[in-house]
């Protein structure tokens, strides 16, 4: 079936299929949360990005093979409510961003720093350091070799604009600034985004609409 990236919380997951990776993409708790299950199709290894809330549908959704990795995107609560069950049921190593673990109250094994690389199996991911939204906000990029490019951005880029910055001028023009250096910059329009709430997008619907986001200064 054709890949939408539309899920709801309490509806049926989503799966992307890749050459090398598949991903599925299911919605959680109140906050309309996106949970992301990585799997190598070479080695079945997998990796949760956010286990955001409802441990049971996350673990359902991981399975007997169990999870290798949880990376959380940023320390806010709605990204990590599940973070302790999901990890004391799979002993999964945990990574986030370095300027926000210690907002996650669990511990990170692997602090991440911009540009560090976390494995899938045979699958390589990119980190991002994205500051604004918060101060150690990460996003992912798999560039796929048999494809275009796949970006994890937690609440840094959504469809229409980038993460919550509360009206301060400095965090906006910080998030901004490394989402168009180290997202739009580099990756082409065909890059897939995964947002960590609503619904998926590309760069290339986003990257006309950069000047009404700079102009609006939000």
């Amino acid at each position: 079936m054709t890949y939408s990236g539309e899920v709801r919380v309490g509806g049926p997951a989503d799966v992307h299929e890749l050459k090398d990776l598949m991903i599925t993409k299911i919605a959680v708790g109140p906050m309309n949360n996106n949970a992301y299950l990585l799997r190598c199709r070479a080695t079945d290894e997998q990796l949760l990005i956010d286990a955001a809330n409802d441990a049971e549908t996350l673990l359902g959704t991981i399975g007997a093979d169990g999870v290798a990795s949880v990376v959380t995107t940023h320390q806010h609560a709605d990204h990590w409510q599940a973070l302790a069950e999901v990890v004391a049921a799979t002993g999964a190593r945990t990574y986030a961003g370095r300027h926000d673990a210690e907002g996650i109250p669990v511990p990170t094994h692997v602090p991440v720093d911009d540009g560090d690389t976390i494995r899938v199996g045979r699958v390589r991911l990119t980190a991002r350091h994205l500051v604004g939204h918060t101060p150690g906000s990460i996003a992912l990029i798999y560039d796929d070799p048999h494809g275009h490019p796949h970006v994890f951005t937690g609440d840094c880029l959504f469809p229409g604009g980038v993460g919550n910055t509360w009206k301060d001028p400095e965090a906006f023009a910080s998030l901004i600034h490394d989402v168009e250096t180290k997202i739009f910059d580099p990756l082409p329009d065909e890059t897939w985004v995964y947002p960590g709430h609503g619904d998926d997008t590309t760069l290339g619907a986003e990257r006309p609409h950069l000047p009404e986001w700079h102009a609006r200064g939000w």
